[in-house]
């Protein structure tokens, strides 16, 4: 089945541009086109999209401000921020606002297409540059590292697949365990480390060196 992607940017080359490309790719549908974030919202119930590719900077309505409000009330669409910003003060609010991925506009074309369909899955997908900035905020706000030893010994073999990036369906079957076991256990790990998705889960691990070979 297509991912149904929605576009929304205000400058028109850059539509037409991301529209040409993505039409080319398989398994990549392009439903619709928005010139800012008051629009995008506008029509997402109608074209029902999987994923929002977002710029940040628009009249109107901003990226950031249009995330947040599309999470609000379709917290099913996923959202990934392409935009030329790779500062703080736009990648955090991003991705606090609830974007589950963040790419450049000079990223590699196949790489933007894989942040798409990973985003279509679930699975988050950052410009490094970005990763940079979560985890210097992530350091920040932690003041207390949790002990690895409150995690169960299953918990810390999920915990470690996570941060070599591997999905749910690929920890089922590295694990031997069904893929509804791998989702619980995951619930479990976010809890117990007080972080919000998978990301945050794995960068916390490898900055305390939780799994790092001898």
């Amino acid at each position: 089945m297509a991912t149904r992607v929605l576009l929304v940017d205000d400058h028109l080359v850059v539509l037409r541009g991301l529209k040409f490309f993505l039409n080319t790719q398989e398994n990549i549908e392009i439903v619709g086109e928005a010139e800012n974030g008051e629009e995008a919202l506008k029509v997402v119930e109608d074209l029902q999209p999987d994923v929002v590719l977002m710029d940040l900077m628009m009249p109107v309505m901003d990226g950031v401000e249009a995330t947040r409000k599309l999470k609000e009330e379709y917290p099913e669409v996923k959202v990934v921020v392409l935009t030329s910003f790779s500062d703080q003060d736009h990648v955090i609010p991003a991705l606090q606002a609830g974007a589950i991925g963040y790419q450049l506009k000079d990223v590699e074309p196949d790489l933007l297409v894989d942040t798409i369909r990973k985003a279509a899955e679930g699975e988050k997908y950052l410009h490094p540059k970005a990763t940079d900035l979560l985890l210097s905020e992530m350091t920040g706000a932690q003041k207390t590292t949790t002990p690895l030893y409150t995690l169960t010994k299953r918990e810390k073999e999920v915990l470690e697949q996570i941060t070599l990036g591997k999905s749910n369906k690929e920890i089922s079957s590295h694990l031997f365990i069904t893929e509804k076991t791998v989702k619980t256990h995951v619930s479990n790990v976010l809890s117990k480390l007080d972080v919000h998705d998978r990301t945050q889960a794995a960068i916390f691990a490898m900055k305390n060196q939780w799994f790092e070979k001898a």
